[in-house]
């Protein structure tokens, strides 16, 4: 009769040993090679009517070596079911060599693995203390975003000449030297920049310019630093790259009339909305953003409760074991070298999984097909910009999207997981003491910088 002993090796790390006598597989190795004699295809012999002996020679071992391992497995698998073991991954195999399995020879057989049983651990969410910051939405970001829109629903003219800072400037940079002079291979690229993106010098140098006149700039002089930036990475230079000179060819002067302020302007942004006045629609302006903000801090919310459950919540791990099976579990093998430098961001990984599991069946998240169903409605309502309204009831395409997105598994699988987590974090949001804080823009967001970094 097969056995399975169990003994620790090393922290939260067992071996377990399989033991077959010949009466536990012999029989399903004989009844595997009279049901493999019926539908073998060997030339010379009808399908059935191959003689039992020249099957056994064929194919005889390698039914054998299957059919004892197909037992392990099964005797492995009813153990850890029996005892109820929370392990990581899968059992490793210890030493086990096929190779000395022998159909002439049959004998009893032990087959040892080693598992890395999962750690016990206490969370209570009702201990972690957050910030939730209140972001303040002043005049002045109101006015931005009112004239954002109002450049974006404005139509483009061409005026004879630079006369203001908004100006939009079509121009080819040509790579020179300080005279303007044009260095031979040297970069050519055409952009189109905004004349407030440049220097207050520079912008002074531009004004009365016209099609067909040109500026010699120094990169690192010619614009604010955030432009700079993005300047450079169009032309494929590096910060270091910063006093390099260029001729810069002015090909179109142009200047967008922003739209004006009235009820049809108004019905193009928020054509759901019944707005015709410039109060009504800056109030609306302002509720859009501080509904952005708040989720924002939300988000971060969720953020120190991750980091603050990752941090805190003391967890051992069969280390051993893990770094074993990051070398040969995965689709890849690795070196012991890279599963070293691997390892402290996938414990991390695994500890999360571990907790957020744990804290999933606490709060009894679940996650309904409905769920997912509307998760892939208000998708497409996002990608239209929030419009979907504006159909009125004749929506039957969103519903077939739906249904074709139920089909995709990795839409729904990879929906399952979001939603889980949007879940689970509102509901830790709620047991969480928090303290709240208010903050301008600016500060939130160096906040945000500072953390991604």
């Amino acid at each position: 009769m097969a056995t399975v002993t169990r003994e620790n090796i090393g922290l939260l790390t067992d071996k377990l040993t399989v033991t077959l006598q010949k009466a536990d597989y012999y029989n399903g190795f004989e009844q595997s090679l009279k049901k493999y004699a019926k539908t073998a295809n060997i030339p010379g012999f009808r399908k059935g009517m191959v003689p039992a002996g020249l099957v056994k020679k064929m194919y005889g071992q390698s039914v054998f070596t299957d059919e004892i391992l197909r037992t392990v497995e099964k005797e492995l698998n009813d153990y850890m079911t029996k005892e109820q073991l929370e392990i990581f991954a899968q059992p490793l195999p210890l030493d086990n060599d096929a190779r000395s399995l022998d159909m002439n020879n049959p004998a009893d057989y032990a087959f040892a693995f080693e598992i890395g049983l999962k750690p016990a651990f206490q969370v209570d969410a009702s201990k972690i203390k957050v910030t939730r910051y209140k972001i303040d939405v002043t005049d002045d970001m109101v006015q931005q975003e009112v004239e954002r829109l109002q450049v974006r629903s404005g139509k483009m003219t061409e005026p004879e000449a630079v006369d203001s800072e908004e100006n939009v400037l079509n121009v080819t940079f040509t790579e020179s030297d300080k005279d303007g002079n044009a260095i031979e291979g040297g970069i050519r690229k055409d952009n189109s920049v905004l004349v407030k993106y440049f220097t207050a010098a520079y912008r002074k140098k531009l004004m009365g310019k016209k099609n067909n006149d040109s500026l010699v700039i120094e990169l690192g002089k010619a614009f604010e630093d955030k432009e700079k930036e993005a300047i450079q990475a169009d032309l494929g230079l590096a910060g270091d790259d910063s006093k390099r000179y260029f001729n810069l060819l002015i090909t179109k002067v142009g200047l967008i009339e922003k739209a004006a302020l009235n009820a049809e302007f108004f019905a193009s942004v928020y054509p759901n909305n019944e707005i015709t006045t410039e109060d009504a629609f800056r109030a609306e302006i302002r509720k859009e953003i501080e509904h952005y903000y708040d989720q924002q801090a939300r988000n971060q919310i969720h953020d120190q409760i991750y980091h603050h459950l990752v941090d805190h919540t003391p967890m051992e791990f069969p280390e051993a074991f893990l770094k074993r099976w990051l070398q040969t579990g995965g689709e890849k093998p690795k070196t012991a070298e890279e599963a070293e430098k691997d390892y402290p961001t996938f414990v991390n990984q695994l500890k999360w999984t571990l907790v957020s599991t744990q804290l999933a069946a606490d709060n009894k998240i679940e996650v309904l097909p409905e769920d997912i169903r509307e998760f892939a409605k208000q998708q497409l309502f996002s990608y239209m910009g929030g419009q979907l309204g504006a159909l009125g009831d004749n929506q039957q395409w969103v519903e077939d999207y739906a249904n074709r997105m139920m089909q995709d598994r990795k839409f729904v699988e990879d929906s399952y997981h979001r939603i889980s987590a949007e879940k689970l974090f509102a509901a830790l949001e709620n047991q969480v003491t928090a303290k709240e804080e208010a903050i301008s823009a600016e500060a939130f967001a160096e906040k945000l910088h500072h953390h991604h970094h």
